[in-house]
């Protein structure tokens, strides 16, 4: 079975305990804590991932990292995790825990890739154009790729939008080389 599958399933059992036990809330803050921990540590997701590092030091670990700051679930969620010999998904579920919370609270996430950095009011702009479409709420980042060299490129979900200069560009080459 796939990461994603085995994450996307065990995200979905960790946000219905959290729902069972009130704190939906208090576990999404957790797994984005941990998202931030496991993304910028590659030592921490090597370990995890490594089947030759035993089980008991893998859960001895995460405990020192987390255990005095997440909620108990959280950490009961990563002993059987780690337990099943599934410490290598844990970085893959909380960002699925992450994305089905999204989905549950109606929260559109999207990124938009520019040249330069946009200003708050070019994001506040997109933010409300996405708002018209989507519905609720927007979680919007704004990487910079000076390889553009203008224009934009919005991701919503599965959709895309290319209005780069550097892809026009490239179409009008292959439109002359045809």
């Amino acid at each position: 079975m796939s990461e994603f599958k085995v994450a996307s399933r065990y995200a979905k059992s960790l946000i219905d305990l959290a729902k069972e036990q009130n704190a939906l809330e208090a576990i999404h803050g957790d797994m984005l804590q941990v998202i931030d921990v496991i993304k910028s540590n590659s030592n921490l997701r090597a370990v995890l991932k490594n089947p030759i590092i035993k089980l008991d030091k893998k859960s001895n670990i995460l405990k020192a990292i987390f255990g005095a700051k997440a909620h108990a679930a959280v950490i009961s969620f990563f002993d059987l995790l780690v337990k099943k010999g599934r410490a290598g998904v844990i970085y893959a579920t909380a960002k699925e825990f992450v994305s089905e919370y999204n989905r549950e609270k109606g929260i559109v996430e999207a990124s938009v890739v520019s040249a330069v950095p946009l200003s708050k009011e070019h994001q506040n702009e997109i933010i409300s154009l996405i708002k018209k479409d989507y519905g609720n709420e927007v979680i919007l980042t704004n990487e910079v790729n000076p390889d553009l060299i203008g224009g934009f490129i919005l991701r919503v979900g599965d959709k895309q939008v290319d209005t780069s200069i550097a892809s026009q560009l490239n179409k009008l080459e292959q439109h002359l080389s045809e």
